[in-house]
Parts: structure tokens; sequence; C-alpha cells
């Protein structure tokens, strides 16, 4: 049909073009040729049966880093457990990790960070936490706790409270102080009471 905006020009070649369509589309349907429907290619009984999945091998370590479990630590050895390897896999631990830091690993369950070569012994090089510790153990030859403004020690209803100016607060249900020899209580003014 004519559009009156184009002048009634467009219709015959918008026909002729159909129709051109139309008998391509008659040719390409040839007798003897087999035409495919949406049935047919959904039809299960002729889909090829899809081959089972092979069974999973042990993957080689190759070079990497990876997360294991520690199996058991002996000085700077240890036996580590890595998820794809059959079985505890001899490990050192890196010079300038702690062996004892791996020990907690190992006592809390905790993961380690293993560094993976082809060729060389599994190196571990860190302890991972991933959960907040129900007990906290800190040992050292020296520990410093430093707050700009102030520093608070806190458990249930007693606190110690250090203030930058250098004020010091006790607060707790009952205070106890005791020494082996000498008690020196040294100030200004010294109030009881």
């Amino acid at each position: 049909m004519a559009s009156p905006l184009d002048g009634g020009r467009s219709a015959a070649p918008a026909s002729l073009a159909l129709e051109e369509a139309e008998a391509d589309a008659q040719a390409a349907e040839a007798p003897g040729a087999s035409r495919v429907t949406l049935d047919d290619v959904l039809d299960e009984r002729t889909a090829p049966s899809a081959a089972p999945l092979p069974a999973r091998k042990p993957q080689p370590l190759g070079a990497a880093m990876r997360t294991a479990r520690v199996a058991s630590i002996t000085g700077r050895a240890a036996r580590i457990l890595v998820r794809g390897a059959e079985g505890p896999i001899e490990a050192e631990v890196a010079p300038e990790v702690d062996p004892e830091v791996i020990a907690d690993a190992h006592a809390r369950g905790d993961a380690v960070l293993v560094e993976l070569c082809e060729g060389a012994a599994p190196l571990i090089v860190g302890a991972l936490t991933t959960q907040r510790p129900k007990a906290l153990h800190l040992k050292a030859a020296t520990i410093t706790l430093e707050g700009e403004q102030e520093l608070v020690l806190r458990s249930g209803r007693g606190a110690v409270r250090i203030r930058e100016d250098g004020d010091i607060e006790v607060v707790g249900s009952r205070i106890s102080a005791a020494s082996r020899g000498l008690f020196r209580i040294m100030g200004r003014l010294l109030r009881l009471n």
C-alpha cells in the first residue's frame, strides 16, 4: 500500500522484495530436502547421550601459593594437608617464620599459607587466622601497649585507665595491693577517704 508521504513510490519495491523472499524460501524447500523443526532439535531420543565426566585425579602441585592445614610440626619440619593432594606432604617452615607461630596455628586448627614450587619442598610462609579468638595469649620479651589519648584495660566491673595527661584511674569492687618487699607510696598529697 502506498504511503501518502512518499507519493505512492514505495509500494512497488516493497511488494517486489516480499515476493522475491517468498520465492527464495520456496526454492530452498525443494522436494527431498529435509526440514529440521524445533521438535526435532528438542527430541531426546535423537540427541546424542552425554559422556560421563572423567573421575577427578589429584592435581600436581605446580608453582603457587596455597592454604593448607598442619597435620604435625617438629622444629622447622611439618607435615601439611593440601587440598587436591593425596595424604600429608612434608614441608619446611620458612627461615623468617617463627615455628611457634605455626605450632600455635596447628593447636587452634588455623590454616597456614604455603609456597609451592616444582622441584622444591613446600615452604610454610605464614599462618592465617579466620576467626576471632576466644582467648588471646601474648608472650614476648617486651610488650608495649600505647594509646595516643588513653589506654583502658577493662574486665567486668574493674578497669584501669591511663590518660595522656598522666592521670591513672583504677576502679574495682575490691582493690588489693601487696608487696614481698618495700611497698612505697609517694605523692605530694596522700588522701585516705
